[in-house]
């Protein structure tokens, strides 16, 4: 038989069951019509599989081919596209003549199911020249049948005949034109006209352009093969593209979703015309909107992003109709469309919008609004960039946003605190308003990350005395009565005062009631007794814990002491600026007094059994500074600038850093460098006209997305990945070129016979460790005296965690003594799996909390940079560095840094780099690696072990 035989699937088939070829005989012979199905199935499955049973052919088509049983007939199409067809000289079996005429009476049968699926089953068998050859003339009378489903069939099964075998049917363009001018079904005119649109494309274009008119009216399959066609048409220099393009214009009105996107898409590419343009992107943003699949929605608002970045502020009219998108449910919809709206806003539009979006956050507030903390935290972050980025807006949303400080849902808060803070730093004219506003809701927050936000503002942009003054006393009531520890004292004394003799009988008779249990029997087996004791000054404590109080006194009193540091550099703030405006000493030394007072509170409450947690060192000690700082106010006149211009620097130094990278990653993804070489060919196909942005050729398209035309390799880059399996003296050498594509690792293995004997029954055979799978069963070889055979393997990895290959060779050489090679093992490299990503700081946050395989790697460098150990770390890693460039900048000993990457199998690794350089100029610290499997953690911290083991010293 000429041509390679046709590749099945391979179905798992039961060897431990599996019947005799007499077996199976005898139930094709003499069993029931299930018999028959479940053994010609088994015959099936076990011919995909390599044993095809050809002395079973006979057989078969004498007790099953003259069955009119409809469930083996279709088994029976199965099996005559499977079974060998041909003899060991090529020539067709004789057997088949029968076959080909019990498929032609069925061709001729008069139930259409049958003559449909046979015309089916012919489309299987389009290679096979001998078989098709006597049913020409049957098929083209179907072409007449009055079942539009046999029809159908009829049409395509020409077609594939047509298409291998052409002299078969000479005249099939021509058939196909007088069938579909005289057919009335759409599904046959549409599979006629695909027809002649792959084999005859000018008499599909005349069809087309005869029934322009009538577009419109057409069956949505028919709509959808014309849009096909008109895209491969305007591939050549057609002289129909203004027709064409009104033909799209027209099918954007279609009641199809379908029709309506490829219309769109295919408007795009034929013109740039900004009312074409416009008219396409209106079309995307209908289809979103009555769109009630959400993968849709997103592939749409994909097209339609994709459409606004290439033709600018042609669609900044469409903003208002992106915006209806919000109504849909889904988060992933919103914050697609909300990044679309954001690209899209300019400022003769950004009023519209931002009073669309506070709108929007007021009916978050409803109680039945569907995930409405989530949709209120991207409403505000998109609030946020869009004050930033028009000034004339922060005004009117800043104060809307302050509304949601006191939020239950912490996110948001914090959202908005980071708005604010923002705003307050590069508008300077609003900073007595959102001043005088957050001291006024100070007493409605609810989180402590929230409060350290608004305190680190009012400690920094609070400037007048009256204002100091105002959020002095509402920080005192937001704290309550002072000192913490003496006031919590006195009402425990008064809780214990009134029912202190009633209390003691109470636990004198519980004490003695309970004092005589009975004995219980322990895990270890022995006996005890237990007594009940309850203590009253206990439950006083927790009574008085659990009373109402003011919230940062709860806070505070809760274990949240970074928060008292917090509040202890605000009020030194404070101080320290109305010591410098105010000429009135009393007042000045009353108010310093009174901080001072808090601040020593706040340590004593610390250390008393009134808190749940005890104070940390860390804020004991930065609360104890800012005491020193107001103890010593004119002795210390350089830790003033500290507290007063060095920290609001640094914000604004950080604003700056972020800016400019935002900067150059707009330029980044503006300016695409193309490597094109010297030598390569020129395309002057765009001399013509000014065509599509897109390329109209989806074959094009697919070669794109699979990356198949970015491939670039070179011959030393695959020398360094052979491993060589086998030693120059083994009987066989062997090595093997190891390629990473996607999720697979073929291996490319080269074996030479060595000796002067011919080596058969050879066989490869590879094993796995971690989670790699190998696909192919080995095969078995010979291989000639001094010999060379090449076999491939793929090895499917399903996560990325360190893999290795172990094998052996196993042959049978002279005498057929067997003998064996045992293979070096081939270890996988995960940093092929790994590429760099990028995360924000909440986010990093959350999953370094999440995830709970943690695996920590000692530094052992000879290195003596904190900040080339980083880069070294990070480039053996693949991990991108998410601490910016600005907080690692200066001259210090200490580095700390976290990294962050994805592998292709969707997880994340994070890593958190702490160093510190030695007085001896050695760097000591640790890496720890967070990941919520284990085996990226381990690779990951082998990876860094291994090329800190590598790493040579400078030079």
């Amino acid at each position: 038989m000429s041509g390679e035989a046709p590749c099945y699937t391979v179905v798992f088939e039961d060897t431990s069951e599996s019947p005799s070829t007499q077996e199976l005989r005898t139930s094709l012979e003499k069993g029931s019509d299930e018999d028959k199905i479940d053994t010609l199935r088994r015959i099936i499955v076990s011919t995909i599989n390599g044993n095809p049973h050809p002395t079973l052919l006979m057989p078969i088509i004498q007790y099953i081919l003259p069955s009119r049983n409809k469930a083996l007939k279709k088994l029976l199409h199965f099996y005559w596209e499977v079974c060998p067809k041909y003899d060991e000289n090529g020539k067709l079996k004789q057997e088949m003549i029968l076959v080909v005429n019990a498929i032609r009476n069925d061709l001729q049968h008069p139930n259409e199911y049958i003559r449909g699926a046979t015309l089916r089953f012919l489309q299987k068998i389009s290679k096979d020249a001998e078989l098709l050859e006597p049913l020409i003339p049957i098929c083209r009378s179907c072409l007449e049948h009055r079942h539009s489903y046999v029809r159908k069939n009829a049409v395509f099964a020409v077609y594939t005949i047509y298409r291998e075998y052409e002299h078969l049917i000479p005249d099939a363009p021509e058939l196909m034109q007088t069938f579909l001018a005289a057919e009335s079904d759409a599904t046959c005119k549409r599979n006629a006209f695909v027809f002649l649109a792959h084999c005859a494309m000018p008499k599909a274009v005349e069809w087309l352009i005869s029934i322009y008119d009538q577009l419109t009216g057409l069956d949505e399959l028919l709509q959808m093969s014309i849009i096909e066609v008109i895209r491969l048409d305007c591939k050549n220099d057609t002289t129909h593209r203004p027709r064409y393009i009104r033909c799209m214009f027209e099918l954007l009105n279609s009641s199809s979703h379908a029709v309506k996107y490829e219309a769109a898409t295919t408007l795009t590419t034929l013109t740039q015309n900004p009312a074409a343009v416009k008219a396409a992107a209106s079309c995307f943003v209908n289809l979103v909107i009555k769109e009630s699949d959400n993968n849709v929605k997103l592939i749409v608002l994909d097209r339609l992003d994709s459409l606004r970045s290439k033709h600018g502020h042609v669609l900044d009219g469409l903003t208002m109709d992106v915006l209806q998108v919000l109504s849909s449910a889904d988060m992933e919809v919103r914050k697609k469309a909300m990044s679309i709206v954001l690209s899209m806003t300019s400022s003769r539009n950004v009023e519209e919008v931002v009073l669309f979006l506070k709108k929007q956050l007021q009916r978050t507030q409803e109680q039945d609004y569907e995930k409405a903390p989530e949709y209120r935290q991207l409403l505000i972050q998109t609030i946020h960039v869009m004050a930033v980025k028009f000034s004339e807006v922060a005004a009117s949303v800043v104060h809307a946003l302050m509304e949601f400080l006191g939020d239950s849902n912490n996110p948001s808060a914090l959202d908005v605190v980071a708005f604010v803070r923002e705003v307050v730093e590069k508008f300077p004219h609003l900073r007595q308003a959102i001043c005088d506003k957050l001291i006024q809701t100070l007493s409605e927050i609810k989180s402590g990350k929230v409060y350290r936000g608004i305190l680190w503002i009012l400690g920094e942009y609070v400037e007048d005395i009256a204002d100091i003054t105002v959020a002095l006393q509402e920080i005192r009531k937001i704290l309550g009565e002072i000192p913490i520890l003496a006031s919590e004292q006195r009402l425990l004394d008064e809780a214990g005062g009134e029912a202190e003799g009633e209390d003691k009988d109470k636990v004198e008779a519980k004490t003695e009631g309970s004092g005589g249990g009975r004995p219980r029997v322990l895990a270890d087996g022995t006996y005890a007794t237990e007594t009940a004791y309850t203590s009253t000054s206990s439950a006083r404590l927790e009574a008085v814990k659990a009373a109402s109080k003011p919230p940062l006194r709860a806070l505070i009193l809760g274990g949240d002491f970074f928060t008292g540091a917090v509040l202890a550099s605000t009020l030194t703030k404070l101080v320290l600026r109305f010591d410098e405006l105010t000429s009135d000493r009393a007042k000045a030394n009353a108010l310093r007094a009174e901080a001072m007072l808090i601040m020593t509170s706040t340590i004593r409450v610390g250390q008393s059994k009134f808190v749940t947690v005890p104070i940390d060192e860390d804020s004991n000690e930065r609360i104890l500074n800012c005491i020193q700082t107001l103890s010593e106010l004119r002795e210390a006149p350089a830790v003033h600038n500290i507290f007063l211009k060095d920290t609001k620097a640094a914000y604004s130094k950080m604003l700056g850093a972020q800016e400019k990278k935002a900067v150059e990653k707009r330029e980044a993804e503006s300016t695409q460098v193309a490597a094109v070489q010297v030598d390569d060919l020129l395309t002057f196909r765009q001399f013509s006209k000014k065509s599509a942005d897109d390329p109209i050729d989806y074959v094009e398209d697919l070669g794109k997305a699979t990356g198949a035309g970015e491939v670039r390799e070179d011959f030393i880059s695959n020398l360094s990945r052979i491993s060589q399996l086998t030693g120059f003296s083994d009987p066989i050498y062997a090595e093997a070129y190891v390629k990473m594509h996607g999720f697979d690792i073929l291996l490319d293995v080269l074996l030479v016979n060595q000796t002067p004997n011919t080596l058969q029954n050879l066989c490869l055979d590879f094993a796995t460790l971690g989670d790699l799978k190998l696909v192919e069963r080995p095969a078995v070889y010979t291989i000639a005296p001094h010999g060379f055979q090449s076999i491939k393997a793929t090895i499917k990895v399903s996560s990325t965690e360190t893999g290795v290959i172990f094998g052996s060779i196993l042959w049978e050489g002279p005498a057929l003594a067997e003998s064996c090679v045992i293979l070096n093992d081939i270890h996988i490299d995960i940093m092929d799996y790994i590429k760099p990503a990028y995360c924000n700081e909440a986010q990093f946050r959350s999953m370094w909390t999440e995830f709970e395989w943690e695996n920590r790697v000692n530094v052992s460098t000879v290195m003596s940079d904190p900040r080339d150990y980083l880069k070294h770390v990070m480039k053996s890693t693949n991990m991108s560095c998410l601490t910016p460039e600005g907080a690692m900048s200066g001259d210090c000993d200490f580095l700390s840094a976290n990294m962050y990457a994805r592998s292709l199998f969707g997880e994340d690794a994070l890593a958190n780099l702490s160093i510190e350089k030695t007085e001896a100029g050695t760097i000591v610290g640790h890496v720890r690696i967070r990941s919520k499997t284990q085996g990226i953690a381990l690779s990951l911290g082998d990876r860094i072990t291994m090329s800190q083991k590598d790493g040579k010293p400078p030079v």
